[in-house]
């Protein structure tokens, strides 16, 4: 079968916040071919990845998206890392191209999956899934105290893993984080994982990390994660070798695979955490998952949206037995909440599993989704070259 369209979806809340929370809006993708289709995510700027699609062509090396995608054969996972090579030979100048190939390249895996009837970690050779341990993910109270609320529901909600990030740690002095890492500890309770995700506030200041390391001593904490911003290799490896150890996880920030492979060969992580739905999808995510292994580094998927970039993200590692751990949000605003019909919920024993089901295993509910549809008409001189397709 052929791609017959590739149509993108700008989503929105009423009103998007300043706050750590990629949730707020998104881009979906839907794919059809052969009377199918194949919907995917992109976890990026939603207009800015539009505009990338369907731009006009700079020179040879900076064409528009849709020049290495439409009208190609979707019959085989060959054919899927052809699309993705082509998009890396004919847009690499275009430093958009690996955000919004991302959501094209999951959808193409839905699709491919729904033709030949199998989830789409079989057809990236993996012959089971394996069960993955969610943490809940979310963002750091305004103060202590909600923080150890936040903490404490998760405990009451079942959750053997906890990770707070962003909101004020790290930005308001030494005794404001402690006051956070003993708040959160105190409200998983002493067996918990508990991650803290630092959100690259100190950018690249390797003392003001240190000076943290005893305190996440003393609360046990799992990892640190991006305590720095991405690529800082020499602080990430300097970090990693300091007293008391911590063990780092770090890599949503890796857009390519490039980056992921030196955070992976030279930052000193303990793991590596890779976003589908912004590395370049779901082909690239599962080489960075094999390079993990070779190179004994844990796979995490990261995830901050939806139930559709959260399969998506789960896919590329789960057929990797020993790496259990998986980010699973649970802030999400209504949009997110609302993309699709199917969720992945933690099942009795509190693990979540990817969708025994034809490609990603998820359905996504466009009848909920036009109120959050965003207008979107672009033009170059007086000619438009995309509108917001119907849902």
């Amino acid at each position: 079968m052929k791609i017959e369209s590739v149509d993108f979806f700008y989503l929105s809340m009423p009103e998007v916040m300043d706050i750590g929370d990629g949730s707020q809006d998104a881009l979906l993708v839907r794919i059809r071919a052969g009377g199918l289709e194949g919907w995917g995510e992109c976890e990026a700027s939603p207009l800015t990845s539009i505009a990338s699609y369907v731009c006009p062509m700079s020179h040879s090396a900076c064409k528009p998206l849709k020049y290495s995608v439409e009208g190609r054969n979707i019959n085989s996972a060959e054919d899927i890392k052809n699309i993705s090579n082509a998009v890396h030979e004919n847009s690499f100048d275009l430093l958009q191209s690996d955000h919004t190939l991302s959501g094209i390249d999951i959808a193409l895996w839905d699709i491919l999956g729904k033709k030949l009837n199998e989830p789409v970690y079989k057809l990236l050779g993996y012959k089971k899934s394996y069960p993955k341990l969610p943490y809940a993910s979310q963002l750091f109270g305004n103060e202590p105290e909600e923080t150890f609320r936040k903490a404490a529901k998760a405990k009451a909600d079942g959750f053997k893993a906890v990770k707070f990030g962003w909101g004020p740690f790290g930005k308001k002095g030494l005794a404001n984080d402690i006051a956070h890492l003993l708040a959160a500890r105190e409200g998983v309770g002493p067996d918990a994982y508990l991650m803290i995700d630092a959100g690259t506030a100190w950018n690249n200041n390797l003392a003001l990390a240190q000076e943290r390391l005893e305190h996440l001593k003393k609360v046990n904490s799992y990892w640190l994660e991006e305590p720095f911003s991405n690529m800082f290799l020499d602080s990430y490896k300097a970090l990693s070798e300091s007293a008391p150890k911590t063990d780092l996880a770090a890599g949503e920030g890796c857009n390519n695979f490039i980056q992921a492979k030196l955070m992976i060969q030279y930052a000193g992580l303990r793991f590596i955490q890779i976003d589908a739905g912004r590395i370049g999808g779901i082909t690239i995510a599962k080489q960075v998952a094999d390079l993990a292994q070779q190179n004994n580094i844990t796979y995490v998927n990261h995830t901050f949206t939806s139930h559709l970039a959260l399969s998506a993200s789960l896919q590329s590692y789960a057929g990797i037995e020993k790496d259990i751990i998986g980010e699973y949000p649970v802030e999400l605003k209504s949009l997110a909440q609302d993309i699709t019909l199917t969720k992945i919920v933690p099942d009795t024993d509190g693990y979540i599993h990817v969708p025994e089901k034809p490609g990603l295993g998820i359905v996504v509910d466009t009848l909920a989704l036009k109120k959050y549809l965003v207008d979107v008409e672009i033009k170059v001189n007086g000619k438009q070259i995309y509108y917001t397709p119907d849902l």
